[in-house]
């Protein structure tokens, strides 16, 4: 026995933070003073106070938990109740959604007269104590919807626990087999927790086991062979597990069974005929499994059965006519399967229905009138099969409470019955992707009316009344009728449907006249399409209202006129498609506001300006922008770089003019770049080599000049180089997508040659020895401009230009430096004597030794071939390259010179091609 505690050493132990190891059964083993039971409840309690809190919010209930001169006072602590025999013991702590946090102590465990526990929806975290095993008399376990984490505890195997909850918290690791040893154990609920492994075999086998809640978990393995023998077992939900193999026959066979739910796992097998014969049987779900086979025959005309789900398995055969037989169905949900065949009619006579799923199988035949009649249904979902016939004149009088009617994707035809309008209760309309035909009829009276889907039909508009008429459904927020042949114009009242309206879709119809500026009032729109019509005019800058619109296309019709500024309101855009119109003008700058933008396609228009910068602030465009097709023009902006996200650029087919911006470069997730039929020039930037995802790149038909990048030959990911109708020269690279003629096109630059025939270029060839002499010169030069890049500037043009014999220049030294340079007179520089004469009388200033030689008088100008004459252009062309980067490099003011970077690089290339010239 345990001494009793002082005052002080009370407070002492309250303010300690191992308080819950402070009242142990017997601080010593060799205590002799009688035990006082009741303060051992007490402190108990003042430990869990101290490791739990509770907010204001909750009238802090803990508050009030305050020690007075009687000891057995905390029995009438909220939360707290106490025995009668023994007296004043705690026997129950309840403690429901009181906004408690912190952690249950083992400190709990000293309550030794606990039989209930019931602390569910708090916000506790940490462990479940394993000490909560010591509780002998505990009957009662509810710790649910918590933040519980860790694994459970391995110690819960008393004779007394009838009632374990432990559902939604954040438990892990496997389920305890101890839980096995619990004989009274009624109910588990485990469910909702992040638990693994298998089911232990020994909870088939409680026999006192009535409901076993395990759903939402990741347990693995099959289902326990044992569970289903006890004729206690009620309640079975296992759903959203990773659970295989059959469904045991003991399990199926069950004459309690009450419940069962296996929805979402990987059952296999076929169903066992037992389970749709059962005489308990209440509630069968097996949906999205993998089980297979037929549908058994029902033979139990007095079956419970109210709730039936089969669906998304592999289910294939017909549907029995016996199912008519479950006289007490509520639901019957067969959708998803591979089942052929017509529908039973003889599923009319279930009186009481309420909800039929059949949805994608391959039924085929007419629906029969039977299924019409079924006055109680409220769903009736028969959607992609190949269902024929039409619907009933009547049938908004023989389902008068229907709420769901979806047909969508069946072969269904006539026209659409407008008694529909008297079943006032349907909420949802879909006959979409079916043959229906005529004019749409009015739904005006149907109040609650949520989704309207008509779409890929053959219905007409009619007057448009139909549409005036959805203005008094005012819960609507989808409006599908795209894919029609709806003429006329799109009335005024479309600006009164419902506010609630979110999703409108007209496109694919021969809907004409001007878009209604009134259609700015449905300010709760997200999806906007009216793509493919017939729509003229100019676009209302009422459309800037629709400041919810994340997906707006208007595509393909005749709008004229400008874009409107107002676009650039709609900053929760995600998509804005106005391709194929008639819009001219420039481009609102204002879209650079649009910051969620991830496609934006304006082509086939003719708008005009030049591109506006802030489209390049666009960093949320991941998916495309498309310019193409119109008629801009001036230079591509430099910050377009800044769009380093987007996969797909076009610029194609426009008088764009300049050089492509070298920045380009940063645009790293570029899949393809378009920009062919424009006026650019210059050379194509070095920066693309960083463009390695890249599969297509278009830049025909512009007056782009220099070499191809050697670079592509590692591009494993370009399929298309459309390089065709530049001015680029020098010989073509040999390697990577170079050695299939199908992914490259060069034609139309007279200057490129190649080594194999089939680009439609010429023919490149080495140069014979009588260049040699002009190729060691110019090897040297470009290995001195590649380590010699500062000096660049002078070196380049004192080592190229040969100075006259006069008394204002001497005859160059054979290590030219820049000391060494000889003074112009009458303000002439090195630079302006070269730039003057570049590039059209280059030559009256250049060494001779750098040109090349003209043929020797023993091998005769008759011999004189292709081959040679090719080199020869070939390294005069190289040798005006150097002259011009010279002259690039002594610019006066600095700003206007290359970088060491773009110098080297160029340099480089220069090299290259004289190496290849060589040999």
């Amino acid at each position: 026995m345990c001494h009793l505690l002082s005052s002080s050493q009370l407070l002492a132990i309250a303010l300690s933070s191992v308080l819950s190891f402070a009242i142990l059964p017997a601080l010593s083993s060799g205590a002799t003073a009688p035990r006082n039971e009741s303060n051992t409840d007490l402190q108990a309690l003042l430990c869990l106070k101290l490791h739990l809190s509770n907010p204001p919010a909750a009238a802090g209930l803990l508050s009030s938990w305050r020690p007075s001169n009687g000891s057995s006072r905390f029995c009438s602590w909220p939360g707290v109740s106490c025995s009668k025999a023994p007296a004043s013991r705690v026997a129950a702590l309840d403690l429901e959604s009181s906004g408690l946090n912190g952690q249950l102590p083992p400190c709990v465990a000293n309550l030794t007269f606990l039989t209930r526990i019931h602390l569910p929806d708090n916000q506790l975290s940490g462990q479940i104590p394993p000490e909560i095993g010591q509780l002998s008399r505990l009957s009662y376990l509810n710790l649910s919807s918590n933040s519980f984490s860790g694994s459970l505890p391995n110690t819960l195997s008393s004779p007394s626990l009838q009632i374990v909850d432990l559902g939604s918290n954040s438990l892990q690791g496997e389920i305890p087999p101890s839980l096995a040893k619990c004989p009274g154990l009624q109910k588990l609920n485990l469910e909702s927790n992040m638990l693994g492994g298998g089911i232990p075999e020994g909870l088939g086998m409680l026999s006192n086991l009535s409901v076993l809640l395990l759903a939402g978990n990741s347990l693995t393995g099959k289902i326990p062979l044992s569970l289903g023998s006890s004729s206690s077992l009620a309640y079975v939900q296992l759903t959203n597990n990773s659970l295989t193999g059959p469904i045991p026959p003991a399990l199926a066979a069950s004459s309690s069974l009450q419940v069962l739910d296996l929805t979402n796992n990987n059952i296999t097998g076929e169903l066992p005929p037992s389970l749709f014969n059962s005489t308990s049987l209440q509630r069968l779900a097996l949906g999205k499994n993998n089980l297979a086979g037929s549908i058994p025959a029902i033979s139990n005309a007095n079956s419970p059965l109210r709730y039936l789900s089969l669906s998304e398995n592999n289910l294939v055969g017909t549907m029995p006519s016996s199912l008519g037989n479950y006289s007490s169905l509520r639901l019957l949900s067969l959708e998803g399967n591979y089942l052929e065949g017509s529908i039973p009619g003889s599923l009319g006579n279930i009186p009481n229905l309420q909800a039929l799923h059949l949805s994608y199988n391959n039924l085929s035949g007419t629906v029969p009138a039977s299924i019409y009649n079924i006055s109680s249904l409220t769903t009736l979902n028969l959607a992609v099969n190949y269902l024929t016939g039409s619907i009933p004149s009547n049938v908004g009088f023989t389902l008068p409470r229907i709420k769901t009617l979806i047909f969508q994707a069946n072969l269904l035809d006539g026209p659409i019955p407008p008694s529909l309008a008297n079943a006032t209760n349907l909420e949802v309309i879909n006959l979409a992707d079916c043959k229906f035909s005529g004019v749409i009829p009015s739904f005006g009276s149907l109040a609650n009316l949520n989704q309207l889907i008509l779409a890929r039909n053959q219905l007409e508009a009619g007057d448009w009344s139909f549409f005036s008429s959805l203005t008094n459904c005012t819960q609507l927020e989808l409006l599908s009728l795209w894919g029609n042949i709806m003429q006329g114009s799109l009335p005024s009242s479309v600006g009164s449907l419902a506010k609630s309206l979110q999703v409108l879709f007209l496109k694919d119809n021969k809907i004409s006249g001007t878009l209604p500026p009134e259609i700015g009032n449905l300010t709760n729109l997200m999806f906007l399409r009216m793509e493919n019509n017939l729509f003229v005019g100019n676009l209302p800058d009422s459309l800037g209202n629709l400041s919810n619109l994340t997906s707006f296309r208007l595509s393909q019709n005749r709008f004229s006129g400008q874009i409107p500024i107002s676009f650039g309101k709609l900053q929760q855009l995600n998509e804005l498609h106005l391709q194929e119109n008639n819009l001219s003008g420039p481009i609102p700058r204002a879209l650079g506001d649009c910051k969620n933008l991830l496609t934006l396609n304006l082509s086939c228009n003719t708008l005009s300006g030049s591109i506006p910068k802030e489209l390049s602030s666009l960093y949320s465009l991941s998916n495309a922008l498309d310019l193409s097709y119109n008629q801009l023009s001036g230079q591509i902006p430099q910050e377009i770089g800044g769009l380093i996200n987007v996969g797909h650029l076009n610029l194609s087919n426009n008088h764009l003019s300049g050089s492509i911006p070298n920045n380009l470069g940063a645009c790293v997730h570029l899949e393809s770049l378009h920009m062919e039929g424009n006026f650019l020039d210059g050379k194509i930037p070095n920066s693309f080599v960083s463009l390695r995802g890249i599969s297509e790149i278009d830049l025909s038909r512009n007056n782009l000049s220099g070499e191809i990048p050697e670079f592509f030959e590692s591009f494993d990911s370009l399929k298309l180089l459309n390089l065709s109708f530049n001015n680029l020269e020098g010989q073509m690279p040999e390697g990577g997508l170079f050695q299939n003629s199908s992914e490259v096109f060069v034609q139309g630059n007279t200057m490129l040659c190649s080594n194999s025939p089939k680009f439609q270029v010429s023919l490149c060839s080495a140069p014979k020895s009588r260049h040699r002499r002009t190729a060691r010169n110019l090897k040297i030069i470009g290995v001195s401009v590649a380590v010699a890049l500062v000096s660049l500037s002078c070196a380049l043009l004192r080592l190229l230009v040969a100075f006259k014999r006069s008394k204002r220049a001497k005859q160059p030294d054979d290590h030219p430096s820049c000391k060494g340079l000889e003074k112009f007179s009458n303000g002439l520089s090195l630079h302006t004597f070269v730039g003057n004469a570049f590039p059209q009388k280059i030559g009256e200033v250049l060494d001779p030794n750098i040109i090349p030689e003209s043929e020797d008088e023993d091998e005769g100008t008759d011999k004189k071939t292709d081959y040679e004459s090719h080199a020869t252009v070939g390294m005069r062309s190289c040798i005006a390259k150097l002259v011009k980067l010279g002259l690039s490099c002594s610019m006066e003011n600095p700003k206007d010179r290359p970088t060491t970077l773009d110098v080297f690089a160029e340099a480089t290339a220069i090299k290259h091609a004289f190496s290849e010239l060589c040999g």
